[in-house]
This record gives structure tokens, sequence and C-alpha cells, in this order.
């Protein structure tokens, strides 16, 4: 992909959000966005290939931007719940978008291609940090159901632990419904997400 001028990139996918949010993926084209970002169709494609990959960047540019990054309470029960905070928090600010785009996936398969090659790429830095202020500490606390563990704690994945946590965060947000409020946090940490590790860390490794 070709560089642009930060300024005008940033047009261009600024254009792209407020389209994708008035009317939609199917109705939104690359002409409409060059209009409303003052650019050409030409420069959009030196930079992208297509509305595909537009959507995907602005998407996922966006949601990188907001992703949480949770700060040392001292516990790992703390710093899980920051985190589930802060994705509870993009949920309730991004949840019109993201049904809109959600119904979309399912009938724009390029669309949904580009996606999912985007999430393998996905910053996971603000999660690892949490695991490794944990594994500092000496936590996740707990025997394993055997007994004492044997060997090294295994190490836990930063990809799996928010995969699982966001994974909480839309199932309430989606088929359940809100409040995503501190008692969904609390009970999600404490019955879910802290059990987890602690399974994850005690299990042999492969």
């Amino acid at each position: 992909m070709a560089p642009l001028d930060p300024g005008r990139e940033r047009a261009i996918l600024d254009a792209t959000l407020e389209l994708l949010s008035e009317m939609g993926y199917d109705r939104m084209s690359v002409d409409q966005i060059a209009r409303r970002a003052r650019a050409s169709k030409a420069t959009i494609y030196r930079r992208w290939a297509g509305k595909p990959e537009l959507v995907v960047d602005v998407i996922c540019r966006r949601f990188d931007a907001d992703a949480p990054r949770p700060c040392d309470t001292g516990s790992l029960r703390g710093d899980l719940a920051e985190l589930l905070r802060g994705l509870c928090e993009t949920a309730e600010r991004k949840h019109t978008l993201i049904m809109g785009l959600s119904s979309t996936l399912v009938s724009h398969q390029e669309l949904a291609r580009t996606l999912r090659a985007h999430m393998l790429s996905r910053d996971f830095h603000g999660v690892e940090a949490l695991l490794e202020r944990a594994r500092e500490r000496g936590e996740p606390a707990g025997q394993p159901a055997g007994g004492p563990m044997k060997g090294p704690p295994r190490a836990v994945e930063a990809a799996r632990l928010a995969g699982v946590a966001e994974a909480l965060v839309w199932h309430r947000l989606i088929f359940v419904g809100p409040p995503l409020d501190e008692a969904f946090v609390e009970e999600s940490v404490r019955e879910v997400l802290l059990p987890l590790v602690r399974a994850w860390v005690a299990a042999p490794a492969e």
C-alpha cells in the first residue's frame, strides 16, 4: 500500500466512518468517500485495494485506538476487571456500528475475509503487560485440582484471554442485553476469567 500524507489519509478514514454510520456498507461507494474527503478516487486506490480494505482499516484502527490498556491495580483480579471495563465502554460506544457491520459480514464474504486477516495481526500489548505483571507477582494464586503444580506455570496467551473477554462482553450486549455494569464485570472476572487463567496455568504444557 502506497503511503499518503497523514492529513489526507485521516480525511479519507473519517469520511469512510461517517458514511458507514450514515448509510451502511452496501449503499456507501468509493465515489462518495472521495467526495466527502475531497480526495480523488485515484488517491484512495493508491492506498487501499478497494472498499473492503478501506472499511476494515477504518474499523480496526478505531477499535485499536480505543482498545483498553489496563492499569496496574496491584492484582490480577483488579487488572482483569479494568480490562473488562474498558471493553464494555468500547462496546457501548461502537454498538450501533458493530451491529450493522455484523449483518454485512454475513453477506459480503470479501469484507469478512479481509477483516479476519487483520484480526490475526492485532496488538495485544496491553493484555500481555497485564499477564507479565501477574507472573512477576507470582499470580494467579490457587492450586490445580490435582494438588501442587508440577513444573513451572504455563504461559497464558494474551490473544486467547482477550478473545474470551471480548466474547463475554459482546454476548452480554447482543444476546442477553445491557447493562454492562459493575455487577457484570465482577461476576465475569470471578466466575469466568480468573478460573480460566488459573486452569490454563495449571494445565500441562503441550
